[in-house]
């Protein structure tokens, strides 16, 4: 495996960092995270199964950095080897890489079965999922550095209009919705803190990212800030979209989030129906998920052999292309989803964490300054 070879060009700021791994984060678990949550509690207390999840992912994602930090300047498909050995690391790095393939085509297709639903009735889903991965290669052939400045400029845009769009829904908010707290109990709200957990993956991430950083002593920062910002958007959505659909009208719809914002207008401005924007708006945010997961799996596979990642980020796109039109339906590829985040939650849960106790009984990697 090659070392590592940041240059100071393809470098990143610790708020770039930051906003790489907000961007990660919001996928398009804000589309169906109200559903998904609702169906296994089966109460409005959803709430408290999220903040639950975001405290748990914060520790997860410590644990990360603090691994990360006893390797600086590498990534997790090089320093692996001076931890595991070199074919345990390679088991590892190509299920790390399998994970970010993945996802990249999981969100790709839930975009493009969202677009043609609202936007493009009638077009093939091929055609749009073959555009948005041509324009995805645009953006990570320029490197690191180039795909944070562009999330700079998502990001905030995204915010705002999320903000706007979901606050405007409080007119038809009810907060009986929402009684009695806790009136089924605690163990409804245990049942939720699982598929609360999925949308909060994204930590991860920062086994690749952090080699990028200029100061990554700074990185629990980024870390706090990549959760943080996460956790007030999904429950705001929560909330806003379990107020004014109530849990029943939650769960009989596959994307409340867009359902609410259809559910009413407001007459006199530029916009009287919100779905539309809101939706333009996130698959912006779906781009920056598979951009970063398409050059992490790239980056995998470039270290793993020595070779120019640019070879590999094409190389990739078929294999995510035939991964994301592998499901038939919407069905499938929510399961395939819940299996991979599930997943997900035993490998970057448990692994970092015995990555990191291996390393300090070994010695391997310098201590964390």
């Amino acid at each position: 495996m090659s070392s590592a070879n940041t240059s100071a060009k393809d470098q990143i700021t610790t708020s770039q960092a930051a906003v790489l791994l907000i961007n990660y984060t919001l996928g398009a678990g804000i589309l169906t995270l109200p559903r998904t949550t609702v169906d296994a509690v089966q109460t409005p207390d959803v709430w408290i199964s999220t903040i639950i999840a975001f405290m748990i992912i914060t520790v997860a994602g410590l644990i990360v950095v603090l691994l990360c930090r006893r390797f600086q300047g590498k990534t997790l498909f090089q320093f692996v080897p001076d931890i595991t050995g070199k074919w345990l690391a390679w088991i590892l790095s190509l299920t790390v890489i399998a994970f970010f393939l993945l996802i990249a085509a999981i969100q790709i297709r839930i975009m493009a079965e969202v677009t043609v639903f609202y936007l493009l009735e009638g077009t093939p889903t091929w055609a749009i999922v073959m555009s948005f991965m041509w324009i995805g290669l645009y953006l990570t052939l320029g490197g690191i550095n180039c795909m944070a400045r562009m999330y700079e400029v998502i990001l905030p845009i995204t915010l705002v209009f999320f903000l706007i769009s979901i606050l405007l829904s409080s007119k038809i908010f009810d907060i009986n919705h929402f009684k009695p707290v806790l009136g089924s109990g605690i163990m409804p709200v245990i049942k939720g803190i699982k598929p609360a957990l999925l949308p909060f993956i994204g930590y991860e991430i920062m086994l690749v990212t952090m080699a990028y950083m200029k100061t990554p002593q700074k990185a629990a920062k980024a870390l706090l800030a990549g959760t943080i910002v996460p956790l007030i958007v999904y429950l705001a959505t929560i909330l806003m979209v379990i107020g004014g659909l109530s849990t029943y009208g939650v769960r009989t719809r596959v994307w409340p989030t867009l359902d609410l914002l259809r559910s009413f207008e407001i007459q006199g401005l530029i916009f009287e129906r919100f779905e539309s924007l809101l939706l333009v708006i996130w698959i912006m945010q779906i781009f920056s998920t598979f951009t970063i997961t398409h050059y992490a799996a790239s980056l995998g596979w470039s270290q793993l052999f020595n070779k120019n990642i640019k070879i590999f980020l094409f190389a990739m796109l078929p294999v995510i292309f035939l991964i994301a039109m592998l499901p038939k339906n919407v069905t499938e590829i929510f399961k395939l989803g819940d299996i991979v985040g599930t997943a997900s939650i035993y490998i970057f849960g448990g692994v970092p964490l015995l990555l990191l106790l291996i390393s300090i009984i070994r010695k391997k990697g310098g201590s964390p300054n």
